[in-house]
């Protein structure tokens, strides 16, 4: 098998809902995401309805060998300049080591080379090293901080704002391929 049958980067669909609002609502989660309260059944239903009928916005789970392990959120798509903003979480906690990677190189390939998009931007709290390790491992550039951008646990939090370009994404995409598909061992 190729590595790349392995994975499987698809929209959500209403049987993903319990599951995911699980994955949601778990402090491991909440704790680095803009809107951090519990989300009720009802409302995270409202969210997926508004999200089926509307084009700014799209979901995604992000499966290993058919089991979902995560979400990728794209959000203010601008066609006319084709960018957006992403976010992303593992949701299972057993997830395999090395998933996330993956999840991160599936969806901007889906992102740049299926959708066509020519920028990719990523937001992070600035508490959040892990984050931003992340998007850089993926090769996004810091681009800047927003001091003070959202109110967290009524504390002002910083952003960090990062991003990577559709040119930058194909002349590093064959490293990420050895880097996360092709190790020894």
């Amino acid at each position: 098998m190729h590595w790349h049958d392995k994975y499987l980067f698809r929209p959500i669909e209403r049987r993903d809902l319990e599951l995911v609002l699980k994955w949601r609502n778990s402090d491991r989660i909440r704790e680095n995401m803009y809107t951090s309260h519990v989300i009720s059944f009802d409302e995270h239903l409202k969210w997926f309805e508004k999200i089926s009928t509307e084009n700014k916005t799209l979901h995604f789970i992000f499966e290993v060998d058919n089991i979902p392990l995560g979400v990728v959120n794209i959000t203010n798509i601008d066609n006319d300049n084709k960018k957006c903003v992403w976010g992303f979480y593992i949701g299972a906690e057993n997830a395999p080591q090395g998933c996330g990677s993956a999840m991160g190189f599936f969806a901007l390939e889906h992102l740049f080379e299926k959708l066509g998009f020519h920028r990719v931007v990523g937001e992070a709290f600035a508490f959040n090293a892990d984050s931003v390790k992340y998007h850089k491992r993926l090769g996004f550039i810091e681009e800047g901080v927003f001091y003070d951008y959202v109110i967290k646990d009524e504390k002002y939090e910083d952003i960090v704002t990062l991003a990577i370009l559709e040119d930058r994404w194909r002349e590093i995409k064959p490293s990420l391929i050895k880097k996360f598909f092709e190790r020894d061992g």
